[in-house]
Order: structure tokens, then sequence, then C-alpha cells
């Protein structure tokens, strides 16, 4: 019982220390979320992104391990033995025990003087690497901020629509007041009355759906943060959201985008990578030089003339060698890895030229979305105006009591799909310039 006792304190001590820390690093995270918010907690927070940065300090050791193949190696040993044997005792007969001691101690090192360029090489592809490890970490941010985007542009959509339908049912609120005034008064029917009940319980119905579509796209964006479930999230709705009308060229979008773009330099960089893999490989067919030197010294007890320092004095020598490695036959694994080499150096160029042909398609359908977004948001805003303008009229009738819930009800539908229409476009047009402008290197802002 008292062993059970110790675990359940453990356990719940485990559990607050958790929950403590877990309050604490989220107690400096903002009340109300930005996009830049997000994005900047994204970059440094994302699993993702963190794995790709440890493999940046992976390509980073291996470069220093790289340089230092430049560096003289340096090698120390030591060996003691004690060999116990057997002694013909020549005075007392027989054979007597007697141990022997020996010592070999020496230091060895080596330079490499020549090998075609290897090690030069070897330190050029592990730079490139270094480089190419942080355009991967680039590519994962671009891909992650244009993912928050949508998602933070989704949220704001939907509470304008909440904004709106929560504007509509005051309206149809409004409208069965008086419908059920008339109704009192004999001036309208009881089906009459029925429509207008009905169309505050569609509307009701409507803005229930804008909750929940909001509370989705909470949650969506909360897992692109990969924040707690338990998270109390909020956006922080900008002032004001402009759609840019002017946006610049296809041909300017599309070079921009070859300059700016990570995944076009990373696959530039591949190629060079993979040149210099070549140049490692052809070093291999070419002679090796090192230059070696050691120093060495030994004593043995059995050697009784002489002392432990005496022999190691004595017994001190040093070398000096050069050593020149000649590739005659290497069963062709020389030619081997020059060739499949020059393949790399193909498959990189056919990998950069892919992904110039993918680049320069999707800022194209960027540009298409765009130049459609604009085109719908122009048509919807001036939809929006003439239906509300007639809406309005619409309303000021039915308080005279000059209009029929037929044309009451056309009318109310039509500003309603002309409202949805409108938001939707509005927010669209806003995400595809993002997008857009993104792909030119732009930052994303409001």
């Amino acid at each position: 019982m008292k062993k059970f006792r110790i675990i359940l304190i453990f356990v719940f001590t485990l559990c607050a220390i958790q929950t403590k820390a877990q309050v604490s690093r989220t107690d400096s995270l903002p009340a109300n979320w930005s996009l830049q918010d997000c994005i900047d907690y994204a970059k440094k927070n994302n699993i993702q992104l963190n794995t790709l940065r440890l493999n940046t300090s992976s390509a980073g050791q291996d470069l220093l391990q790289a340089k230092a193949a430049k560096l003289p190696s340096l090698s120390a040993s030591l060996s003691q033995s004690v060999i116990n044997g057997k002694k013909v005792d020549v005075v007392v007969g027989g054979f007597q025990s007697q141990a022997s001691f020996s010592g070999n101690y020496g230091i060895n090192s080596s330079l490499t003087l020549f090998n075609g360029g290897y090690i030069n090489n070897d330190i050029k592809a592990k730079q490139l690497a270094v480089q190419s490890a942080n355009l991967s970490v680039e590519e994962a941010q671009n891909d992650i901020t244009l993912s928050i985007t949508e998602s933070f542009l989704n949220i704001l959509l939907a509470r304008e629509n909440i904004k709106s339908l929560e504007e509509v049912l005051a309206t149809s609120q409004a409208q069965l007041k008086q419908g059920r005034q008339r109704f009192d008064g004999g001036s309208i029917s009881r089906k009459d009355l029925l429509q207008l009940e009905v169309q505050v319980a569609g509307d009701e119905f409507n803005l229930v759906n804008a909750n929940n579509s909001y509370r989705k796209n909470t949650v969506t964006l909360k897992q692109v943060l990969q924040l707690p479930s338990d998270f109390d999230f909020k956006v922080a709705v900008p002032d004001t959201l402009i759609v840019q009308q002017l946006a610049p060229s296809l041909s300017e979008a599309q070079h921009a985008a070859m300059a700016e773009r990570p995944e076009v330099k990373n696959d530039s960089l591949n190629i060079a990578i993979a040149n210099t893999t070549l140049l490692k490989a052809k070093a291999g067919t070419l002679p090796f030089v090192s230059l070696g030197a050691g120093l060495a010294s030994g004593y043995a007890n059995q050697n009784a003339g002489s002392s432990y320092f005496t022999q190691i004095n004595n017994n001190f020598y040093q070398s000096l060698g050069l050593s020149v490695d000649i590739p005659i036959f290497s069963k062709r694994v020389n030619k081997t890895n020059i060739e499949k080499s020059k393949i790399v150096i193909e498959q990189a160029k056919l990998a950069l030229a892919g992904t110039r042909v993918n680049l320069n398609s999707q800022v194209e359908q960027s540009y298409i979305n765009l130049q459609n977004g604009l085109a719908q948001y122009r048509s919807a805003e001036a939809q929006l105006k003439v239906v509300k303008e007639s809406y309005d009229i619409t309303n000021e009738q039915l308080k005279l009591g000059a209009l029929n819930m037929v044309d009451l009800q056309q009318q109310r539908s039509l500003y309603v799909q002309a409202l949805q229409s409108y938001t939707q476009a509005k927010y669209s047009a806003v995400l595809y310039n993002k997008i857009y402008e993104f792909y030119m290197g732009l930052p994303v802002t409001f």
C-alpha cells in the first residue's frame, strides 16, 4: 500500500510538472494572433522545420570533418606485457618461476600531400550541401507560410460571413416583428406570417453553419501551427483588407520567381554538388602521396644491464617516410564511379529543368487565378451594390404594406446570395494576390 502511494505521488508530480511547463510555454503566446504571429511561431516551433534545421547542423559537421582532412593525423600507441615463465636453476636444480616485463611506446603522424584534389573538392561539396540544407528549410517555410495564409484568410472569411448573417438575421427578425403587428391588425394572412417565421429560422440555421465553419477553420489553423488542442486560439482581425486591383505582369512574376525561389536555387546547387562528386571520383585514378613520421621506444627487464630510462633512451628511434600509392587496376571501380557521377549530373540538370517548368506553370496558374478572382470580385461588388439597393427598397415597401411575401422572399434570397458571393470573392482575390506576390519573393502581409 505504501509503495502504491509513492507511485501515485510520483505520477501526480510528473503531471504537474508537465502541466506547468505547458502553461509557461503558452503564457508567452499572444492573446490574439496576427498573420505574422502565426508565421513567426510556425517558423520557430514547427517539427518539420526543426528537423530540417538539424539536417543543416549535421551537414555543418560534415563540412568541419572535410576541412579537418587537410590536417596531419596524430596517434599514440602504448603496450605493456608481463610474461610468467620457468627458468632452470643451475645451483639448486629444477625450475624456478620468473616474470618478465616489457613495454613499447610510439607516436605516429601522417599528412596527405597530394590526392588529386579530393580533399578540396570534398570541402566544396560539403559547403554546397550546407547551402542546400538551408534552402530546404526555406522551401518548407514557404509551404507552411502559404498554408497558414490560406487558413488565416478562411477564418477571416468565416468571421465576416458570421457578421453578415447576423445582420441578415436582425433584418429578418425585424420583418417578423412587423409582420406579427400587421397580422394582429389583420393586414396579412397567417400564411404570410409563417413565411416570415420560416425566413428567420432559415437565417438562424445559416448563422449556425457559419459559426461551425469558423470553429472548423480555427481548428485547422491550430493544427497547422501544432498548438495544443486545449489552447484558446483567436485571430486578430486586420483593420483593413485591401483587394489589390493591379498586379505585375506574368513574365515579370516568372522572372522574379526563377531568381528568388529556393527550389530553383537548390536544384542549381545539386548540379554543382554532382560536378564536385565527379571530380572526387576522378581523383581515384590519380596517385596518392602522403608523408609519414613516427617516434618509438621500448624496454625489457630481461636486459639486466640497463635501467628503464637507459633502455628508453637507447631504443628511441625516429622515422620519416614518403608514401606514393599509384592506382593501376581497380577492377573498374574508378571507371564506374566516374560514369555514375556523370549520370547524376544529367539527372540533376533534368531535375532543375523540371523545377523551372513546374514553377512557371504554378506562377501562370496563380496569375490566372488572380485575374479571375479580381474579375469575380468586381462583378460581385457591382452586383451586391444593386441588389442591396433593391432589397432596401423592398424593406421600405414592406413597412408601408405595399409588398407581398413572394417579392420579399425573392429580393431577400438575391441579397443573401449576392452578399455571400461578394464576401467569398473578396477573400479569394486577396488570397490569390498574396500567393502571386509570394511567388515573386514578397513577404505575406496585410
